[in-house]
């Protein structure tokens, strides 16, 4: 617990006072982007750490099934939010909620951190780049991929081994569908987009008959 606290304290602002005073819970009221980072980052020092004995991708699970939790149960938020509960009947807490769920002591520390500094409720906001921190480590780059309708397993296949042959790395694949693109795929891989939708190619020559005219 207390590597977990010494980073994020560092990486924010300085630890003056207590984890659950007036004053501190206020400046952390909105998490930034930045904040939420540095919670990711500490989270990940600590998982990728030699002897850790805890996997990445579980790490990520893991902490999925936290915020799941935290999302599906108003007086779970309550109850961890609230300065009127001590901080050992959070702890207490946390760790029934590990046991049930088989979280990791790594994950159970960090959050046992978050809650003493009360950000539990910014958790999808760090998990988000905590997720995005493990798949850097690891090599993966992020990709969005558009179809006009849902795509099977056997193309999803296909697309990922194309993309990872034509950007050289492995990919990390979202799938959404959106029927105006007509038809075909768009896929964003990081700050790259491969238009091959049909409305994309409608466009495209649409284009090149009025430069020709």
């Amino acid at each position: 617990l207390r590597p977990f606290a010494r980073r994020i304290d560092t990486a924010g602002s300085r630890r003056t006072d207590s984890p659950l005073c007036p004053n501190r819970c206020a400046r952390r009221a909105v998490l930034p982007s930045a904040i939420a980072g540095h919670y990711a980052r500490a989270l990940a020092d600590a998982v990728f750490a030699p002897g850790s004995a805890l996997n990445p991708a579980d790490a990520v699970e893991q902490v999925k099934t936290a915020a799941a939790l935290l999302a599906s149960s108003e007086e779970l938020r309550r109850v961890l939010l609230s300065p009127a509960i001590s901080r050992v009947k959070k702890t207490a807490l946390i760790g029934r909620l590990g046991d049930d769920y088989g979280l990791h002591r790594l994950v159970r520390n960090f959050l046992r951190v978050i809650v003493g500094h009360r950000q539990t409720q910014h958790l999808t906001e760090i998990l988000a780049d905590f997720e995005a921190v493990v798949d850097d480590r690891l090599g993966f780059i992020r990709a969005e991929i558009v179809s006009a309708t849902e795509l099977s397993d056997a193309q999803k296949h296909e697309i990922e081994g194309a993309l990872e042959s034509t950007s050289k790395q492995h990919i990390r694949a979202s799938y959404k569908t959106d029927s105006s693109i007509l038809g075909g795929i768009i896929a964003r891989v990081g700050s790259k987009e491969y238009d091959g939708s049909l409305l994309g190619r409608l466009e495209a020559m649409r284009q090149r008959l009025t430069t020709a005219s």
